[in-house]
């Protein structure tokens, strides 16, 4: 394939990328876009990385706004996300013999799970459990400063609620010990060394492909700069770096950092440590350790696979079969810690539980049922290609499953009294809780000095001399509208009239919290949160707290707090 073509690819993929992902195009998504769009780009895939990577990097240099200028004028038609095609299921594992696979879902604590950790988690187990095998949770807890107890017990809580029962627990703090023994080794074998360049520097040699003069020590004075770093004699900016080619290709193998000094508490191993791994080193020791023998992972670690094999292979580990997919991208939802802690930072959302939000805790809030979750995770597959998913799909799942149970309620929002004149006693015997349900709202109501409450948007349509049915009660003719009230009288019982629903002079106060999309167009949306006050009808005081139920007209909700009959609308 001619090299322009390929520039012109891989800008045009990374613009693309970019302009998806808050302005940071991703050097991996580019690469497996090329590929996937032109197979033959596989012979010179040494080549085609080097490109998407220098591409990248020159588009993530541009401002959001000359991004998606640029990409307007290359191909606009880019700028428009292709909903994904779901497939149910998932596909068959390589190397995979039943009993023996084991599966891992490695969280970082540093915030509360949404979309994207169900995603993993799901799929993950659900191997586990295709292949009689075992599933195992590992806390990656390995930077004290970002990690709380409380996210501990978060992620525990998502995936329980989830439905997902780890075959084991555990915490890749508690395998330190092993893991320093394994960096000894690296260091003892040559393939280890102390640097103690500046970050800009390290920066500058990396791009360049340029070896720091740390790496001439040898392995006697490396193993002492080593065993310095777990004192304070050793300054903080000192890491441990694999010595690898400094001409790959592919710079997230230069000479990667694998042990870090960070100075802070843990929140379980307290300050018994000071120097940590980072990911990419603990990662391939603990699958070991772990006996993992499929590790899964989303595409943006692409470009970090080889780092991965190579530490298998130098520390003489099992190697394990990588599977990737890509990473889960809902509209105008945000599903990274970077984008939702400035939100619960600034109080534009009331915490990690805020049922705009697409973790576990706000979809719990809001009603969104996990059962849902697990068809909406499997229906997407462990496909590569990258995609944008509408909550909405989400939605029409949760719905579909509540239709057949969710008891149906009046509610009227904004009510408006309508005075009645002339009506006779009536007894409603007609009125289910539920289609397929026997149960019945039965109320008995006196025609002398009777009103009831339709909503204000019908009273809005209303005309004198209208003629309406009350549903499952009668019809009334309008004779007066005041500001906020009606007069009307008693109208027989014509059930081709346009139909109202309506509350009883009864009925109970309620407010209900409607939920829009959090973001629009990379901007918060100041009106992502409205709340409706009206009335509902009084055999809505059997709705027990955290109960879904429909509000016919309305959408389907869930009551949160009885004491004050709060609702969240789950969808409509």
């Amino acid at each position: 394939m001619d090299k322009d073509l390929l520039r012109e690819l891989a800008r045009k993929y990374a613009l693309q990328n970019a302009v998806f992902f808050n302005g940071k195009a991703n050097a991996g998504a580019v690469l497996g876009k090329i590929i996937a769009d032109n197979p033959d780009s596989k012979n010179m895939v040494r080549e085609v990385q080097l490109i998407a990577r220098e591409e990248t990097e020159k588009i993530n240099n541009l401002t959001p706004s000359e991004q998606r200028e640029m990409l307007t004028s290359i191909d606009p038609s880019l700028l428009e996300k292709k909903e994904k095609e779901q497939r149910k299921g998932l596909p068959e594992l390589v190397n995979a013999i039943n009993g023996k696979v084991v599966t891992r879902f490695p969280p970082e604590p540093n915030g509360y799970p949404h979309l994207g950790h169900a995603k993993a988690a799901i799929i993950d187990e659900g191997y586990a459990r295709m292949y009689d095998g075992k599933f195992v949770l590992r806390f990656d807890d390995t930077n004290p400063t970002k990690e709380k107890k409380e996210y501990y017990e978060a992620i525990l809580n998502g995936l329980k609620w989830l439905g997902i029962r780890p075959d084991k627990i555990k915490n890749t703090s508690d395998d330190m010990e092993k893991i320093y023994k394994y960096a000894e080794k690296l260091i003892d074998d040559g393939n280890a060394y102390v640097c103690f360049c500046k970050i800009e520097e390290m920066r500058r040699n990396r791009a360049a492909g340029v070896e720091c003069k740390c790496r001439e020590a040898d392995a006697m004075t490396n193993k002492e700069n080593w065993k310095l770093m777990f004192s304070k004699l050793m300054p903080s900016e000192a890491i441990l770096r694999l010595k690898t080619n400094m001409q790959n290709v592919n710079t997230a193998v230069r000479d990667p950092t694998l042990f870090r000094i960070i100075a802070g508490e843990h929140p379980i191993q307290g300050k018994k440590y000071r120097v940590w791994p980072t990911y990419d080193f603990s990662v391939s020791i603990e699958d070991h350790i772990d006996g993992v023998t499929h590790s899964m992972r989303t595409k943006e670690y692409e470009l970090r696979d080889e780092l991965y094999f190579l530490l298998i292979k130098l520390l003489n580990l099992n190697k394990t079969e990588l599977i990737e997919f890509s990473r889960l991208d809902m509209e105008n939802a945000p599903l990274s810690k970077r984008k939702i802690n400035p939100l619960i930072e600034q109080k534009l959302v009331g915490g990690w539980d805020d049922p705009r939000l697409p973790t576990l805790a706000g979809l719990r809030r809001r009603g969104i049922l996990p059962e849902a979750i697990r068809e909406f995770i499997m229906g997407l597959g462990v496909a590569k290609s990258e995609a944008v998913v509408k909550m909405e799909a989400l939605e029409s799942i949760n719905k579909k499953i509540l239709d057949p149970i969710a008891n149906r309620y009046y509610f009227v929002v904004d009510p408006i009294r309508v005075e009645v004149k002339g009506a006779p006693d009536k007894i409603i015997t007609d009125a289910k809780i539920h289609p397929d349900k026997d149960e019945v709202k039965s109320y008995e109501l006196n025609g002398k000095d009777l009103y009831v409450y339709i909503a204000g948007d019908d009273a809005k349509d209303l005309r004198k001399d209208d003629n309406v049915r009350l549903m499952h009660l009668f019809n009334i003719k309008i004779t007066k509208i005041g500001e906020k009230y009606m007069e009307a009288d008693y109208a027989g019982n014509d059930k081709a009239a346009k139909k109202l629903h309506w509350t009883p002079a009864n009925s109970v106060r309620a407010k209900i919290h409607i939920f829009g999309p959090v973001f629009l167009n990379e901007e918060f949306n100041k009106n992502s949160l409205t709340v409706k006050e009206g009335l509902l009808e009084p055999y809505g005081n059997n709705i027990k707290e955290g109960e879904r139920i429909q509000f016919e007209r309305v959408g389907y909700a869930i009551l949160e707090d009885k004491k004050i009959m709060k609702f969240n609308l789950i969808h409509g």
